[in-house]
């Protein structure tokens, strides 16, 4: 290549590099990257043999130098004294010989011919700098959208494939909402202007890298902060929302401004800020509820439109059984449990609803039979008892070790009554504790004695039925009667059978008799 040529091809890359950067808002130095790699496939291209190759641009001038490389490899990797790829390694001791101290895994490079860069219109080379720069593309993307993760964002619908869309943002970048994040039935064109939530950002190889939802609940939240000012300006918080998407929604709002109300605020003027919402979500009917601190309260309110009649909080389990009138019921409940499912996605608490009358009915028969155990257990009349069970207590382990304090609280309670009644309930546990303990203790004994398993006649399985009957060993057996076995109604015992057992057992007296 001639001085004037070489010159010619050095302004040409670099002309490249001024194209490529400016249109495709990429730095030079991944543009002056791409091309290096370009070259180097070039370089490999144009050897028979797979070498490796490096080329340097000269980033001011556009001269580029390559340079053929070959990797540094130990003796052990070295087949019968030779290298595996002798086109692209070379032996330690050969490479030291020049560079003393050069290491395995280094480089040996000789500068070798470069190509024309003017004859790289070949496929392979345009592909790689292509690619690159494509990689280098989706890179910045995902580096400018990776900190707006959980933002509002708007595009252009630009395809639809198979219910899943395509949305330009403008500025050659493209988001993805899947089918499974699209509201159901929404109808959606080319062209369209659309929003969404973007919930996940990720650097792939190829295909969509920004993840849109118009079903996640965060959208919800993020609409009325663009829709309602004092929810934008932090006057107004949405603490929670839980969404049938393109249905129904509700969500809860507190105010951090006692004079504003939070319910009228999202709801605007005759219903217009509720109404922006629902329009964006293909009319999907969104439900204010108003926070509250106390987790029952603000139960009742996401119950809304249902009326609750009572509630029962059971803390351990983190549910709530609510009691609502019969003719309510189908109303708290919702169409396909739709109402009670977004109370509770909506609370955090598990909700069951209740007919009232049927509840009542049910409660009344619990009191009831706790309240006969009581009487039972404690030896105190109907009506202590039923005090007992109507304000909360369920067994006597409950009466025995709540503070004192609180049963003082209870009306008609006084001090020596109280005391009356955990002393009794304490008496009772410790009668049940030394029964038990006495249980296990003849558990434990109502194992046979070797004498008893091995005696002439026994069969195991009767040897233990004898043991639980306090009949553990041969001397026991022998100081029964035929009447006294009988009458434990052993299995297969007859008249006959429990003379010869106990004969048989008796027949060690006889032989201390003899030899005294």
């Amino acid at each position: 290549m001639t001085q004037t040529e070489n010159t010619v091809a050095n302004k040409e890359i670099l002309l490249v590099v001024d194209v490529f950067s400016n249109e495709r808002e990429i730095e030079k130095e991944i543009v002056f990257q791409a091309m290096e790699s370009a070259l180097e496939a070039a370089t490999v291209k144009r050897h028979e043999n797979q070498i490796k190759a490096r080329v340097v641009i000269d980033r001011k001038s556009g001269d580029y130098v390559t340079y053929r490389r070959w990797e540094v490899v130990e003796q052990n990797d070295a087949i019968n004294g030779d290298v595996e790829f002798p086109s692209s390694q070379i032996l330690l001791e050969v490479a030291q010989q020049e560079s003393p101290g050069i290491a395995v895994g280094d480089y040996v490079e000789e500068e070798i011919d470069s190509v024309d860069f003017g004859r790289i219109a070949a496929q392979t080379a345009k592909q790689v700098i292509i690619q690159k720069i494509r990689d280098a593309e989706r890179k910045k993307i995902v580096e400018a959208f990776l900190p707006r993760v959980g933002e509002l964002i708007t595009g252009i619908v630009k395809r639809i494939e198979k219910g899943s869309l395509f949305i330009d943002l403008g500025g050659n970048v493209e988001a993805f909402i899947a089918r499974e994040d699209m509201i159901p039935r929404e109808p959606v064109r080319v062209g369209d202007r659309i929003r969404g939530y973007l919930k996940d950002v990720r650097l792939e190889p190829r295909g969509p890298q920004l993840f849109v939802s118009r079903t996640a609940p965060e959208l919800l939240i993020a609409l009325f902060k663009l829709e309602v000012p004092e929810v934008g300006d932090g006057l107004v918080e949405v603490l929670a929302a839980a969404r049938d998407p393109g249905s129904r929604a509700k969500i809860a709002v507190k105010t951090n401004d006692p004079r504003l109300d939070p319910v009228g605020a999202c709801v605007g003027m005759r219903g217009s800020r509720v109404q922006s919402v629902s329009n964006e979500l293909a009319g999907e009917r969104v439900d204010i509820i108003l926070w509250n601190q106390s987790e029952a309260q603000f139960v009742i309110n996401a119950m809304s439109p249902a009326e609750i009649q009572s509630i029962v909080v059971d803390e351990d389990k983190h549910s709530m059984d609510i009691a609502v009138h019969p003719d309510s019921l189908s109303q708290a409940i919702g169409r396909g449990g739709q109402n009670v499912r977004l109370a509770s996605e909506l609370t955090g608490w598990e909700l069951n609803v209740l007919d009232a009358t049927k509840a009542e009915q049910d409660n009344e028969a619990e009191v009831a039979k706790i309240t006969q155990r009581f009487v039972e257990q404690l030896g105190v009349d109907e009506d202590i008892a039923l005090i007992l069970a109507e304000v909360g207590f369920e067994t006597v382990e409950e009466i025995a070790y709540v503070p004192l304090n609180e049963m003082l609280q209870i009306e008609d309670f006084d001090e020596d009554l109280v005391h009356e009644i955990r002393n009794r309930a304490k008496d009772f546990l410790l009668i049940n504790a030394i029964a038990s303990e006495e249980k296990i203790e003849i558990a434990v004994t109502a194992n046979p004695a070797e004498d008893l398993l091995t005696m002439e006649g026994m069969t195991e399985a009767l040897a233990y039925e004898l043991a639980d009957a306090g009949i553990v060993s041969m001397d026991d057996l022998a100081e029964q009667a035929v009447d006294d076995l009988l009458l434990l109604k052993l299995s297969g015992m007859n008249e006959e059978r429990a003379a010869a057992l106990i004969m048989t057992a008796r027949k060690p007296w006889f032989t201390e008799d003899l030899g005294e």
